[in-house]
């Protein structure tokens, strides 16, 4: 008896402990938002540049922070000639199609010459690596099987692949058009 007795006193005595201690508030009061001005001071520290964001797991992509923009520094280089330069892909006249067969996915598809090997991917729904779609960076590289990729596609742009690694067959599928049927192996970097 003596026992619940004093297991009553104490619980009860603990209540009331507890319903002093929160009517009365603990005098803690919330510091300033300061979320809003940490984002404007990281955004502001960002340079702008002209590069779409990636759209999927892509990382890195176009260039380096602070690059310079082409044709604003004196020591960039100047390209002399046309086939190094590209082809602009809105100016084929004559739409041909090319079996393409993508060995990672196991099928085969038609593609335009005036499509690149990234779209026609993407236009079956199947999850194609790339970042910047410009050709600046190897996150859409794929591997031709069967020759050098001149001998298969055109790279309207190609800042990243060597001569050498296109011989190999490695292309860039974001900026590459089929000129011929081929089989490619996506994921692909040299």
């Amino acid at each position: 008896m003596v026992q619940t007795v004093g297991l009553l006193l104490g619980l009860g005595l603990t209540l009331v402990a507890v319903v002093l201690h929160f009517a009365r508030g603990t005098g803690w009061q919330a510091g300033e938002d300061i979320s809003r001005d940490v984002l404007e001071q990281r955004a502001a520290s960002v340079p702008e540049t002209d590069f779409p964001e990636p759209y999927n797991r892509g990382v890195g992509g176009g260039a380096p922070t602070g690059a310079i923009e082409s044709g604003a520094s004196e020591g960039e280089l100047e390209e002399t000639d046309d086939e190094d330069a590209g082809f602009d892909p809105e100016a084929i006249e004559d739409v041909e199609y090319y079996e393409i067969e993508f060995a990672n996915e196991g099928e085969t598809i038609e593609v335009a010459n005036n499509e690149t090997i990234l779209e026609a991917g993407e236009d079956e729904d199947w999850d194609m690596p790339y970042s910047c779609r410009q050709g600046q960076c190897l996150s859409c590289a794929g591997h031709i099987e069967g020759g050098p990729a001149e001998e298969f596609v055109r790279h309207s742009n190609n800042d990243t692949l060597s001569e050498e690694e296109m011989d190999d067959g490695y292309c860039l599928t974001c900026v590459a058009y089929p000129t011929a049927d081929f089989t490619i192996k996506t994921a692909e970097q040299p």
